[in-house]
């Protein structure tokens, strides 16, 4: 890990505040050594994405509005201050009707150790905002410190600034492990609905606990596995895809017939890597249904199986609520609550680690 360095951004830059510190300056988290994860070129495009237009555009309307949406994305730093603020400026506000206002627009704080990665702090956002807010983390005193800032779930992001005491050292953030990173496809679910603040979806709880970097591709109510997101994902770097789209297929059948054609687009560019997939893990919301979306999932990994695939896996949703608690994680009886997002962490992260191994 490299040595915390100043800031290669103007000390002097001015960005218009609200925040009464009077030694507050602001770095924006595009230029170095700020580090940017799980979004497209986050450091060159005019605005944060996960998906480049043109992809976006040509795989459906839904798509297109929805790769705008952060979720997945982190920025990782290192500083002495004795605070941290945050100025995000965005082209709206989402306020969503089944869905904390922290988890679809706001940002959470991290701190990152040699040992782990804890939580540290909410940037709560006002219900008020319109166009992006400001937020202040303080600590008890004044030493080196590596964070991690996760994005929101559900809003668009024109540009996020970090701010920090105008005499504090800024530097890298930890690094992940040496290994291209996890892509995960799927629907609202995927995206994050409907974690309580962004740190509490799967794939963060997961990346937290394995150190691994990852991107995030739910698209909510858009994750159909069209052959344009598909041939994309599959020219990408990546260590292991997990396909998670079950909920967003409008059918069984048309699940039938998608789910193999995505696992072989991955697979024709991506031989080795493991592939993991499941189904819905809110099976009781419509048992019948989900019986038929099981099938299909598990025909596809029977299926690999038969063709010699040696590293695919398949997790039965059913299995990922089932306990004393079934009825108490989720917030609709379909969209998970941060109950049902650690247990859907603790399976997918449980194969996850096996692939790794």
């Amino acid at each position: 890990m490299s040595n915390p360095v100043p800031a290669e951004v103007d000390r002097n830059m001015i960005v218009a505040t609200t925040l009464t510190e009077p030694d507050l300056r602001f770095y924006d988290t595009r230029r170095a050594p700020f580090q940017l994860y799980g979004l497209w070129h986050a450091q060159t495009e005019p605005n944060f994405k996960r998906v480049p237009d043109d992809i976006a555009a040509a795989t459906s309307n839904g798509v297109k509005t929805l790769a705008v949406q952060t979720a997945g994305g982190r920025v990782r730093f290192s500083t002495d201050s004795q605070y941290v603020a945050i100025k995000a400026v965005m082209p709206y506000v989402k306020h969503m009707d089944h869905m904390p206002l922290t988890g679809s627009s706001g940002f959470d704080l991290y701190l990152d150790t040699e040992a782990d990665s804890h939580y540290s702090h909410t940037f709560r956002i006002p219900t008020s905002a319109k166009d992006g807010y400001e937020s202040i983390a303080r600590f008890p005193d004044r030493k080196m410190r590596h964070f991690t800032i996760n994005f929101p779930s559900y809003n668009a992001v024109d540009t996020l600034y970090v701010g920090v005491q105008a005499d504090a050292a800024v530097g890298e953030g930890r690094p992940y492990r040496d290994m291209a990173p996890i892509y995960y496809y799927g629907s609202s679910i995927t995206q994050g609905a409907c974690a309580s603040r962004p740190g509490l979806a799967y794939q963060n709880i997961i990346s937290r606990r394995l150190n691994v970097n990852f991107v995030n591709l739910g698209f909510s109510g858009s994750g159909k596995a069209e052959p344009v997101i598909c041939g994309w994902m599959a020219e990408q770097d990546m260590s292991i895809f997990v396909s998670d789209y079950d909920h967003n297929a409008p059918n069984p059948e048309y699940l039938a017939k998608t789910h193999y054609p995505l696992y072989a687009a991955i697979r024709a560019k991506h031989p080795d890597i493991p592939y993991i997939m499941l189904s819905r893990p809110d099976f009781d919301c419509n048992y019948d249904e989900s019986v038929k979306r099981r099938s299909v999932v598990y025909e596809t990994y029977t299926r690999a199986l038969a063709e010699g695939d040696k590293n695919v896996y398949f997790i039965d949703g059913q299995s990922i609520f089932r306990g004393p608690y079934e009825d108490s994680c989720t917030v609709d009886r379909s969209h998970p609550n941060d109950l049902g997002f650690l247990l859907m962490a603790e399976h997918i992260g449980r194969a996850i680690e096996r692939a790794l191994r």
